[in-house]
């Protein structure tokens, strides 16, 4: 589980806040070790205090993470794509509850009770190492 909190916390704006509790993909950008962003679509919840996003620490975002905590997370209204929210700031890697988090973001993007599948057996969450981004 990742979590990303700016430089000075600002509060998600009442307005925006269903932007991160309805199902709706976001975009997180990292920074690679060259320097260069690196963008990947994924998953977002709110936890009543930040945005969170899922990933394991093997994926570029998960490598990119460990290296440079500088991200920024933008999610588009569907309905109204002038509507957005983007979150900047430095991510905070949360190992503990991460694939808890997971289910819980599989459960609400796709209503299947986990990500793993006969295509993506749950034993290979043991080979797993995730981590939750969290975004104030």
């Amino acid at each position: 589980m990742t979590a990303i909190a700016p430089s000075r916390p600002v509060a998600i704006p009442a307005s925006h806040l269903d932007l991160l509790t309805r199902p709706i993909p976001g975009v997180l950008t990292t920074l690679g070790a060259d320097g260069q962003p690196q963008s990947s679509l994924v998953w977002v919840d709110f936890d009543g205090e930040c945005a969170r996003v899922n990933t394991t620490l093997e994926r570029q975002k998960g490598r990119n993470l460990l290296a440079n905590p500088k991200v920024s997370l933008l999610v588009v209204d569907p309905a109204n794509t002038a509507r957005f929210i983007q979150i900047r700031g430095d991510a905070e890697l949360v190992t503990e509850g991460a694939l808890e988090h997971l289910h819980a973001l599989t459960r609400r993007y796709t209503r299947h009770p986990s990500l793993f599948t006969p295509f993506d057996p749950f034993d290979r969450a043991d080979r797993q190492y995730r981590a939750s981004t969290v975004e104030p």
